[in-house]
């Protein structure tokens, strides 16, 4: 008995060993091409990154799965403990794999066999972490050991606390969200801080199977799940029975995410993210989860994209129309056909089908109602010049533009200002006859002491060109660079009442070329002129002579250390904006004279930081020690932070070039802005043959630039120059921008002279004199010094007159 007592209990340890070993072979074997635990510590998930504008406003993210990664202290308490409720109770006790959930589980799902019964699972959160980010979804005995495996050595490579942070950031939910944060969005439109408990209970509800519980399709499945999980989370006693059953009487409450802020920044969130690849790589970008907050503002730039729209609205009305966008077709349905052009139209346009015509009115269909449009809305809408130039006569009536089935596009009245400045009211049920135009532009905002771009745009539609004309397009600047040839003789001694020769100049080009003749404008020649008309007036001869004096080689040097072009070729035309150059960084060039002349830097970064909110990178890198204060702000005197920036030209010299720039809108090119009313300063720029138009100007802590030309040259139409063409979007903008604004004066340095001098002669005369500026003088400067300007003009030999650039 004995004997047959110890054969009994040799065979049963060998066996057990024998068992020991297989499942020792086992691991080892399906282990092998594992990775070990030490790697594992290094893994983690992909997670989106994330662009905020300014104000905190979500603008863009990016990444290949909508993942946001939070860390599980930022997290509420509820919603971890429904998601251990309904997913592993004994999380934080087992080791990876639960053995008494896997023996429960088999006994269950053995005793089940046959009844039709859905077989219950066992697996751990670290096993499906494992699975989720290691493994792939076939279903397999193989699979599952490996499961186990990896679920053992992630419990030695991450803290509970690590693993559970992975699960809830990486976990798929539904409705395209990885992990709780993004489903918090997409189904509550809430942030996880303000979850209700019945909303984190559903979340909880569907790591399973989310489309077995889909809110919409399966919602008593839903609530069922649902208020299990709540159930669960009160028998491991999280909860209350009355806050179970408070939860248990509320819907599910789904509400559609309402996405990103309402501003739209195309092209300034595509700009941050070539400037992110660029600094981090795609990889960084897509699944790096960074933070980004941008120097955007949502305001400025609404109001900003409103204002280019309608300037190259208005602009391409005055050149003609080019006709209906189609014709309704017969077979198909109206509604549907108005919805697939509406579509690929800018906000606040529409297509509209033209029911009736009549001389003085037109009948439409639109968004599902009758409306009219009527002649005073419409009556621009006569065919573009001839290719002699003559343009056909104005219209007289509807019929000769619209006909009956036209498919055509409509704006409201108060998109279209340019067509109620005859003081035409719109009635109620009116439209203004649209067009999308064929001209394009650009406008840029920045800080002018900082550099933070706070609104871009860099075309119409995004949506039909992504070329970016305020970044990408180089562009001739025209007279809008001449302020920096007459800043440069500033910085050299001359004032704004130097005068300078305003005649004929004809300069050899080389043996075999004709002579270069600049010529103003007007084709006028005026004498002796002091240099502050010279800018407000733009005269080219003016310009031209000047940078003789001072010498090209110092023109090329402002262009370079203002950032306009630092290889401008040695050319007298250089001075007159015959070089191309940028959008923005002609404009932030401009910023540079506001500042009082420091070089500032284009961000439109503030910081990033990566998912666990360590800075990676900060524009603003002035030390501030002295603002971390360990027992907080109690009267103590606030930090004096450094001024930053290299000082390109004097503060002197800069104020005198900005007062002379207020000029043009006083009394130059610029003057259809001086009855807004602003403080405003800033110069015109048009190209050979008017091609390019452009206005760069400011406030005194606000810099902007417009473009406005083809993206293939072409002239922009009759006497259209930056005047007419960029000058009314800047005073549309700056209208907008600046209505809440406190009027502040342009900042003036010390040690200048303020003395009242005549705007054209530059002689001192009375404050109350009608013609009287301000005139801003250093230190032994005084008015009308004397200094002409005057050097040699070639003989008037034949030659061909070189395009104005004005």
């Amino acid at each position: 008995m004995v004997k047959i007592l110890f054969r009994l209990f040799l065979a049963t340890f060998l066996l057990g060993v024998a068992g020991i070993i297989a499942i020792l072979w086992v691991f080892w074997k399906w282990g092998q091409d594992l990775p070990p635990y030490h790697q594992l510590s290094r893994y983690e998930p992909p997670v989106a990154s994330r662009v905020h504008a300014g104000n905190g406003a979500l603008l863009a993210e990016f990444a290949t799965q909508k993942r946001l990664f939070v860390p599980v202290k930022a997290m509420p308490p509820q919603l971890v403990h429904a998601f251990l409720s309904a997913e592993d109770k004994a999380f934080f006790q087992h080791p990876g794999v639960d053995p008494i959930a896997l023996t429960r589980a088999v006994i269950t799902n053995v005793a089940a066999m046959g009844s039709g019964r859905r077989l219950i699972g066992a697996s751990t959160i670290t096993q499906q972490v494992a699975k989720n980010f290691l493994l792939t979804n076939e279903l397999s005995f193989d699979r599952k050991i490996k499961e186990a495996i990896l679920a053992i050595r992630m419990e030695r490579a991450f803290t509970k606390e690590q693993i559970l942070a992975l699960y809830l950031n990486e976990i798929y939910l539904g409705y395209g969200s990885y992990g709780v944060a993004a489903a918090a969005l997409n189904y509550f439109d809430k942030s996880l801080d303000k979850l209700d408990l019945h909303e984190m209970a559903y979340l909880a509800a569907l790591p399973k199977a989310p489309s077995n519980y889909h809110p919409q399709r399966k919602t008593k499945a839903a609530i069922g799940r649902r208020n299990w999980v709540l159930r669960q989370m009160q028998e491991n006693g999280y909860i209350t029975a009355s806050e179970a059953a408070a939860a248990r009487a509320q819907p599910l409450g789904i509400r559609a995410a309402s996405g990103f802020d309402e501003t739209s920044a195309p092209y300034f969130t595509e700009e941050i993210r070539r400037l992110l690849i660029e600094r981090y790589g795609s990889d960084t970008l897509y699944e790096g989860g960074l933070s980004v907050r941008s120097t955007l503002d949502p305001i400025l730039q609404e109001k900003a994209q409103r204002a280019l729209r309608e300037g190259l609205e208005a602009l391409d009305r005055r050149q003609g129309w080019r006709g209906a966008l189609g014709r309704l077709d017969q077979t198909a349905d109206l509604n549907t056909q108005l919805a697939e052009y509406t579509k690929a139209l800018p906000d606040l346009r529409y297509a509209a089908l033209v029911t009736d015509v009549q001389d003085k009115r037109a009948e439409i269909y639109v968004n599902g109602q009758i409306a009219t449009i009527p002649f005073e809305l419409a009556k621009w809408a006569y065919p573009p010049r001839r290719p002699d130039g003559v343009r056909p006569p104005p219209l007289t009536s509807l019929k000769e533009a619209l006909a009956i089935d036209d498919i055509i596009i409509v704006q409201p009245p108060d998109e279209a200002k340019d067509l109620l400045k005859e003081g035409y009211e719109p009635k109620t049920g009116e439209f203004a006859l649209g067009q999308r135009p064929a001209v394009e532009g650009a406008i840029v905002a920045l800080d002018p002491h900082t550099g933070r771009m706070l609104a871009l745009v860099g075309g119409y539609d995004y949506r039909v060109s992504e070329f970016n004309r305020a970044t990408q397009a180089r562009r001739q600047p025209g007279s809008a660079f001449k302020p920096f040839v007459y800043l440069a003789a500033l910085d050299k001694g001359y004032s704004p009442t130097t005068l300078i020769l305003d005649a004929p100049l004809a300069l050899d080009q080389g043996q075999g070329k004709p002579k270069w003749k600049p010529a103003n404008y007007t084709r006028k020649f005026y004498g002796p002129s002091i240099m502050r008309v010279g800018i407000e007036k733009s005269r080219n001869l003016m310009t031209a002579r000047l940078a003789m004096a001072i010498g090209m080689p110092t023109v090329q040097e402002y262009a370079a250390k203002f950032g306009i072009d630092a290889e401008m070729p040695p050319y007298l035309s250089m001075s007159l904006g015959a070089g191309e150059t940028t959008l923005l960084k002609l404009t932030a060039a401009y910023g540079q004279i506001v500042n009082g002349g420091r070089k500032i830097e284009v961000s439109l970064i503030d910081r990033i930081q990566d998912r666990y909110g360590r800075t990676l990178m900060r524009h603003d890198g002035r030390d501030c020690s002295a603002c971390a204060v360990r027992e907080g702000w109690q009267g103590q005197k606030i930090p004096e932070l450094a001024i930053s920036g290299e000082q390109l030209t004097s503060p002197a010299s800069a104020y005198q070039m900005v007062s002379m720039l207020e000029g043009v809108i006083t009394r130059g090119t610029g003057r259809r802005i001086a009855d807004s009313g602003l403080v405003l300063a800033g110069k015109t720029g048009t190209t050979n043959d008017n091609t390019n138009a452009m206005f760069i100007g400011f406030s005194p802590d606000l810099v902007v630039g417009v473009y406005v030309g083809y993206d293939i040259p072409r002239p922009l139409g009759k006497s259209e120059t930056g005047s007419t063409a960029a000058v009314p979007i800047f005073k549309d903008f700056m209208i907008d921008a600046l209505a809440n604004a406190p009027a502040i004066p342009f900042r003036r340095p010390g040690g200048i002279s303020l003395v009242p001098v005549h705007a054209e002669t530059g002689e001192r005369v009375r404050h109350d004199d009608k013609m009287a500026v301000l005139e801003v003088f250093k230190p032994g400067q005084r008015p009308k010094s004397g200094i002409l300007i005057d050097l040699p003009d070639a003989s008037p030999a034949s030659g061909v007159d070189a395009p104005a650039l004005y």
